[in-house]
C-alpha cells in the first residue's frame, strides 16, 4: 500500500502503498546521464519536443499544490501529536478551542519538535537503505520504454534489504537489548519532524537539479510554474549514475521504515505491559505481510504510474518518505499508548477473515493483470476475454477485471479497514487511514479514468459499458 499520499507506497496501489509504507539524508547532486540503460534505438539526448509544456493542472493547480505542500506535513505531525496515553485525542484537549491550543502549543514548539539525535537517527536510516541498495545483490530488470526510446535498468533488491535489515536488528536486540527500538518509539514525533525537514530539502534539490543539462521531463510537471512543478515533479527519472532516486524511494526507506516503526511500537507495548496483545500482533502481522509482499514483488512497481508517468517531486517524495511510514503506523502507535486489551478469539477471527479477503482480492487481481500484460496467451490467463482498442491495447473484460475496473482498489481498502478494527471504537484517529485511503482511491480512480479516456477515446466508453462497476462490484 505504498502508496504516496496521493498515489500510494506500495504502491502496487497503495502504495499505496499503491498504494496502491517513509522515508535520511539523500544528497541530491547534479544528476548525470542515467546509467546503466539499454537503448532500443540510436537516440540522442531528449530534444525539446519530447518535453512539451504542461497546459493542464491536477490538484487544483498551483494553489492546490501550495496548500498540499504546507498541510501534508501538518496533518502527519498533528495526527501523532494529538495521540497521547490520555487519549487519541484526550477528551480534555478537545473540550474547547482554548484547551486544545494550550495543550498543543508546547508540543509544536521548535524545542519540542527538533532533536539533533532524532535527525541523526533519520539520516542514518536513509544512509543505511542507500548502502543496502548499493551493496546487496539484486536482479537488474528493464523498465517500460520511455518516450525518448530508452529503457532504463533497475536494481531489484528491496526484499534482500528487508531480510538483511531484520537479521541485523535481531542481532542488535539480542546483544544490546531493545534500547534502539524504544528510542524510536519514545522519540517518534521528533523523528517525524526530521523527516519533514528532509522531505522539503530533497524535493527542492530535485527541482533545482532538473534544470541542469538536458533531462527527460514528466509530461505533467513542466508547466513553468515553480510551485506546481516543485510539487508534481519536473524530472521523470532523476538518477545519480545508475542509482534511480524515484525507484529507490518508492519501496525502501518508507516501506521498510514503516515495518521497523511497527516493531518499535510492539516492543514498547511489551516492555510497558509485559506482553503483546492480540490486537497489536494482528496489526503488525497484517502490515508486515503487506510490506513483505510489496518488496517481494518489487519489479511490478516498474509498470505503475508513479514510475512511468509522474515526475519525482514533492508529491512522491513526501508520500514515500513522510506520509507512508508516519500515518500508516497510527494503529500500532495507538495500541502501544493505550491500556493493553485483547480482542478475544471471535474478534481475532473476524479481523483475520476480513484481511484475508482483502489480500486475496488485491494480490489475485494484480497478479492476473501482470500475467496478462506479460503474455496474454499464457496458461494462467489465456481463458480471459478482452477487447482490443484502436490504440493497440487489450483491455480485460472478464476475470477479476471484469468484475470492476479497479477491483484491486477494493481489496486494498478492505485490508485498511482490517488494520484499524483491532484498535476498537473509542477514539477516531486510528481510523484516519481507511477514511483517507478511500478518498485517495476514489481520486486516483478518476485520475486514471481521465487518462484512459484521453488515450482510448470511444473505445473506453465501450469498455465501461462492458465493465460498468468502478471499484466495488454491484455497488459502485
Amino acid at each position: 500500500m505504498a502508496t504516496t499520499a496521493f498515489d500510494s507506497p506500495a504502491r502496487n496501489t497503495r502504495a499505496q502503498a499503491r498504494k496502491r509504507v517513509a522515508s535520511a539524508d539523500r544528497a541530491v547532486a547534479p544528476l548525470p546521464d542515467p546509467q546503466p540503460r539499454v537503448a532500443t534505438r540510436d537516440v540522442k539526448s531528449p530534444v525539446p519536443e519530447l518535453n512539451p509544456r504542461t497546459h493542464s493542472y491536477e490538484f487544483a493547480g498551483p494553489i492546490g499544490a501550495t496548500i498540499l505542500s504546507v498541510t501534508m506535513p501538518m496533518i502527519v505531525l498533528g495526527l501523532n501529536v494529538l495521540c497521547t496515553p490520555d487519549g487519541c485525542p484526550a477528551a480534555s484537549w478537545v473540550s474547547s478551542t482554548t484547551a486544545l491550543v494550550a495543550h498543543l502549543q508546547p508540543r509544536v514548539a521548535w524545542s519540542a519538535l527538533f532533536d539533533p539525535g532524532a535527525l541523526v537517527a533519520y539520516l542514518g536510516w536513509f544512509a543505511w537503505c542507500v548502502a543496502m541498495y548499493r551493496l546487496l545483490p539484486g536482479d537488474m530488470v528493464r523498465g517500460t520504454p520511455l518516450r525518448n526510446g530508452q529503457t532504463l535498468l533497475y536494481k531489484i533488491n528491496g526484499f534482500n534489504t528487508l531480510v538483511f535489515t531484520a537479521v541485523c536488528l535481531l542481532l542488535v536486540v539480542n546483544f544490546h537489548g531493545p534500547d534502539l527500538l524504544l528510542y524510536i518509539a519514545d522519540n517518534f514525533v521528533s523523528i517525524i519532524f526530521s523527516a519533514i525537514l528532509f522531505t522539503y530539502a530533497m524535493s527542492l534539490g530535485l527541482y533545482l537539479a532538473s534544470f541542469k543539462g538536458t533531462k527527460l521531463l514528466a509530461l505533467g510537471g513542466n508547466s513553468g510554474n515553480p510551485i506546481y512543478d516543485f510539487f508534481i515533479g519536473r524530472e521523470l527519472n532523476p538518477r545519480i549514475g545508475n542509482f534511480d532516486l524515484k525507484q529507490f524511494c518508492e519501496l525502501r526507506p518508507g516501506l521498510i521504515g514503516w515495518l521497523l516503526l511497527d516493531v518499535a511500537f510492539l516492543t514498547k507495548q511489551y516492555v510497558t505491559a509485559g506482553y503483546v496483545t492480540d490486537a497489536m500482533a494482528l496489526v503488525v502481522m497484517f502490515q508486515g505481510i503487506y510490506v513483505i509482499d510489496a518488496l517481494y514483488n518489487e519489479s511490478k512497481v516498474l509498470t505503475t504510474m508513479d514510475i512511468t508517468t509522474d515526475g519525482f517531486g514533492y508529491m512522491l517524495v513526501a508520500g514515500d518518505l513522510l506520509w507512508v511510514p508516519f500515518t500508516y503506523t497510527l494503529q500500532a502507535r495507538y495500541l502501544s499508548q493505550m491500556p493493553a486489551t485483547n480482542l478475544g478469539w471471535l474478534g481475532v477471527f473476524g479481523v483475520l477473515a476480513l484481511n484475508a479477503l482483502g489480500y486475496y482480492i488485491f494480490r489475485s487481481a494484480n497478479s492476473e493483470k501482470d500475467a496478462f500484460r506479460s503474455d496474454p496467451t499464457g496458461p494462467r490467463v489465456k481463458h480471459l476475454q478482452y477487447m482490443e482498442t484502436a490504440a493497440g491495447s487489450k483491455l480485460l473484460i472478464s476475470g477479476w477485471w471484469g468484475r470492476a475496473r479497479h477491483i484491486n482498489y477494493f481489496g486494498d481498502w478492505l485490508m485498511s479497514v482490517a488494520w484499524s478494527l483491532p484498535c476498537g471504537f473509542t477514539h477516531p484517529i486510528p481510523y484516519f487511514y481507511p477514511v483517507y485511503f478511500a478518498v485517495l482511491l476514489v481520486h486516483r480512480f478518476y485520475r486514471d479514468e481521465h487518462k484512459c479516456k484521453t488515450k482510448y477515446g470511444k473505445d473506453w466508453d465501450k469498455y465501461c459499458a462492458l465493465v460498468p462497476y468502478r471499484i466495488v462490484p454491484y455497488v459502485w
